[in-house]
């Protein structure tokens, strides 16, 4: 019996969050006295699942999964789970995660909690603490189905290394086309930027930019930092930004380590959408806009004077530490 996990990687490289949920997956694993088996589709290197506690990772190279499919690696995770017996399994929140949750727990006939937050608080009955009403309270809640699926929340656990040597197995699930009902033609994405789904930091603005061709300090600032751009639902309303950008209740949520929210008020459908990240900071003129009250630190100043020297202060601060 193993507690499974699903890495997620990209371009053969694991992505963080494949680190986060096999550092959870341990700490299930420990509590139960087991082990942690971990199942990727086209992992290049399985070294660093060894770092965070993974045992045996069940590596496919099925060309036909060369992208994403829900109902394709729900599939190919549930008969890994049945494989080894697993009666815990751990995803992570990613929008793909999130997707085949549902499918993947009808597959197994397992009871599925989302935005988990913590370890089991017991395993008997198992009982998980998960977040609710976005993030403004938290429910503890037990799973009595035979297998339990998890889905944990981005950050919520970090990364804790638990050095174990870690073996490949080649998995060659059996697949049929029904798992393919819905084809995948083509993925695209910008590849000179970081994307808010991967972003430990984002740099969000909104209307106090005043417009499109303002934008520019912004993008620099994310570039300083290593960061994902956004703003908030009016700007891409307004057609300044990209839709892809909006984050908030309606558009994309955040989980980011560092949020910094530049000529943002803080609507309530915003806040809820990037509440469950760890540091908030706020650049605004308005001392009383109610991102204030949200922030963990607050800049009141007019952005176009704050913002460039924030800029020459962290290249300032990268150059003397080079």
């Amino acid at each position: 019996m193993s507690v499974l996990v699903y890495t997620e990687s990209e371009n053969g490289a694991f992505k963080k969050t494949a680190y986060e949920v096999s550092s959870y997956a341990k700490g299930i694993a420990d509590m139960l006295g087991t082990d942690v088996a971990a199942i990727s589709f086209h992992a290049a290197d399985a070294g660093d699942l060894g770092t965070y506690g993974v045992k045996t990772l069940h590596n496919v190279k099925d060309a036909k999964l060369d992208k994403f499919n829900a109902g394709a690696y729900a599939d190919a995770i549930a008969q890994a789970a049945k494989a080894v017996d697993a009666k815990v399994i751990v995803i992570s929140s990613s929008a793909d995660s999130k997707y085949l949750g549902s499918l993947l727990s009808v597959h197994l006939d397992a009871g599925y909690v989302s935005n988990v937050v913590a370890l089991p608080s017991s395993a008997d009955p198992f009982t998980v603490k998960r977040s609710v009403f976005t993030n403004k309270a938290f429910s503890n809640t037990q799973i009595s189905t035979d297998r339990k699926l998890i889905g944990l929340s981005k950050n919520a656990y970090g990364l804790k290394e638990n050095p174990t040597d870690c073996s490949v197995v080649d998995f060659a699930p059996s697949l049929n086309d029904d798992d393919f009902k819905v084809e995948v033609k083509s993925v695209d994405k910008a590849t000179d930027k970081v994307t808010i789904a991967d972003a430990e930091i984002v740099v969000s603005a909104g209307r106090g930019m005043k417009g499109p061709e303002n934008w520019g300090m912004i993008e620099e600032l994310a570039g300083v930092l290593g960061a994902a751009t956004a703003c908030s639902k009016p700007v891409s309303d307004m057609g300044w930004r990209p839709h892809g950008e909006h984050v908030g209740q309606t558009g994309k949520p955040v989980a980011s380590s560092l949020y910094i929210a530049i000529g943002i008020s803080g609507a309530i459908q915003h806040l809820a959408g990037i509440n469950s990240s760890k540091v908030k900071v706020v650049i605004n003129t308005d001392a009383e806009a109610p991102f204030f009250k949200a922030a963990d630190y607050g800049v009141v100043g007019d952005a176009f004077e704050v913002v460039p020297v924030l800029i020459e202060k962290l290249k300032a601060f990268k150059a003397a530490n080079a």
